[in-house]
């Protein structure tokens, strides 16, 4: 009989090519000379990282050996009952990114609804081991926001830490924000009020954050806290007016890192497009699906803003809030106007897209701030994330302004989270959250500002509207 180690090496490595990355890793302890075969052996590795992941985008370059053994100790570290898991958040963080950012791509879409690829194995991978709430309770719950609902946060503010923004990073790209806080007898406390104390209060909205989620340095680095309460706000209010029962949102704001990666988005293939939008990067022309919500009462905004006597310092939390929100749901159509290159690179790196369209409410007509023409950018920052300009035109004029990063990264599904303001940066607000995601490929360029059903995929005006009135 001949022994394994007696097989011609391509006839081994086609064996141990389809081994679970855990079984592979016990192999080393059988014998020398499996141990000698694997150790260092890319294309070992590489093989069974295809058997188990999506094949990575073509210019990742990837050290397949250290994918995989990061992968097992991913694996274990979710799966342990008895491991310090808080102190794994960094690790956890950064394996969890690289293992999105080289999720599918080329996937086809299951339904219309669903704009992103259903079937990557990357992202079925991480949907199990986060159903686990002690993982999400160690790795999703650890920002200053979850620390104040627990009463744990420092009383004289929110000092920057390192693990605040890791946690509330990897709970954005979850993108299924957790409603309520912690476990056991911890669960009977909402979230939503001290996500909102975060998104209403006009001390985040400054030059240096650039009115949007972005860290108060002026560096335009992600402040992914803020991110985090934009998407417990925004959650709240979806589900409280029923909008979770239609696929175009539960498809996204219900499902785990439901397209939180580059590329994710899924064109349908018969797509037509001009020139100059296949040129776009940032795949802008189209129908968007947006979200806006706001106070419903000024008076409420301002008099939690402008407290008599207010001398609280900027790094310390205003209370909880909770004196209610409206929401709209508006369909965006847009389309690229320019591509501006840096100059002496066209064709290389990243470019400014310029697009202009219009939006048009789903419900609330009667508002003058219904309805309006839409001009805008997008752009990347120096750290690399993607960034969205708005600007709501009314009779030729800018009124609101919106300032949001691309969860996920260049062309992702699950869209856009930032904020709103007066385009004039009024010192009185008001200011709210919002997000957008692409619905489908079609193009305003040709069409007249008619709100179309077709647009909107399975739903239409009128069951929004039913929704958003009950």
């Amino acid at each position: 009989m001949v022994l394994l180690t007696q097989l011609p090496p391509e006839i081994i490595l086609n064996i141990l090519g389809n081994l679970d990355p855990d079984d592979l890793g016990r192999v080393p302890r059988c014998c020398r000379l499996l141990r000698n075969f694997i150790k260092g052996n890319g294309l070992l590795y590489k093989s069974v990282y295809y058997h188990t992941l999506d094949a990575p985008p073509s210019d990742a370059a990837l050290n397949w050996e250290q994918e995989i053994q990061d992968l097992v100790r991913l694996q274990r570290v979710c799966r342990s009952s008895t491991t310090d898991k808080h102190a794994e958040l960094r690790f956890v963080h950064d394996t969890v990114t690289r293992i999105l950012k080289n999720a599918s791509t080329g996937a086809s879409r299951a339904v219309r609804s669903e704009t992103y690829p259903s079937s990557s194995r990357n992202v079925a991978l991480l949907t199990g081991l986060f159903q686990d709430e002690s993982n999400r309770e160690a790795f999703l719950s650890r920002s200053f926001l979850f620390e104040r609902a627990r009463g744990i946060a420092n009383r004289f503010g929110n000092r920057p830490r390192e693990e605040h923004q890791l946690s509330a990073r990897l709970h954005s790209l979850y993108g299924m924000p957790q409603l309520r806080r912690g476990m056991g007898r911890t669960r009977s406390t909402s979230m939503y009020p001290f996500a909102c104390s975060k998104v209403y209060d006009l001390r985040e909205y400054s030059r240096a954050t650039r009115w949007g989620p972005f860290m108060n340095d002026g560096s335009e680095r992600v402040d992914w806290e803020k991110v985090e309460a934009i998407l417990l706000v925004l959650r709240a209010n979806i589900k409280g007016k029923g909008l979770d029962s239609f696929p175009i949102f539960s498809n996204l704001w219900n499902t785990p890192f439901a397209g939180s990666w580059p590329g994710s988005y899924v064109a349908w293939p018969s797509t037509e497009r001009s020139e100059l939008e296949r040129q776009d990067p940032y795949d802008v022309s189209g129908t968007w699906m947006r979200v806006v919500c706001f106070l419903a009462d000024y008076n409420d905004f301002f008099s939690y803003n402008f407290p008599l006597g207010d001398e609280l310092p900027n790094n310390v939390p205003r209370q909880a809030l909770d004196v209610g929100e409206a929401t709209r749901v508006i369909m965006m159509k847009i389309h690229v106007t320019e591509i501006e290159w840096p100059e002496g690179e066209e064709g290389k790196g990243h470019p400014t897209v310029h697009f202009r369209g219009f939006s048009r409410s789903l419900d609330g007509s009667w508002d003058e701030n219904a309805n309006s023409d839409l001009r805008g950018l997008v752009r990347m920052t120096p750290e690399g994330e993607v960034r969205w300009t708005t600007y709501s035109i009314f009779d030729g004029e800018e009124k609101w302004k919106s300032e949001g990063i691309q969860l996920g990264g260049i062309r992702s599904a699950r869209g856009v989270v930032g904020n709103w303001f007066d385009r004039d940066y009024d010192p009185h607000g008001p200011c709210g959250p919002t997000a957008f995601w692409k619905a489908s490929d079609r193009s305003p360029e040709n069409d007249d500002a008619k709100v179309m059903v077709a647009d909107f995929l399975p739903i239409s005006e009128s069951t929004v509207m039913a929704a958003l009135h009950d």
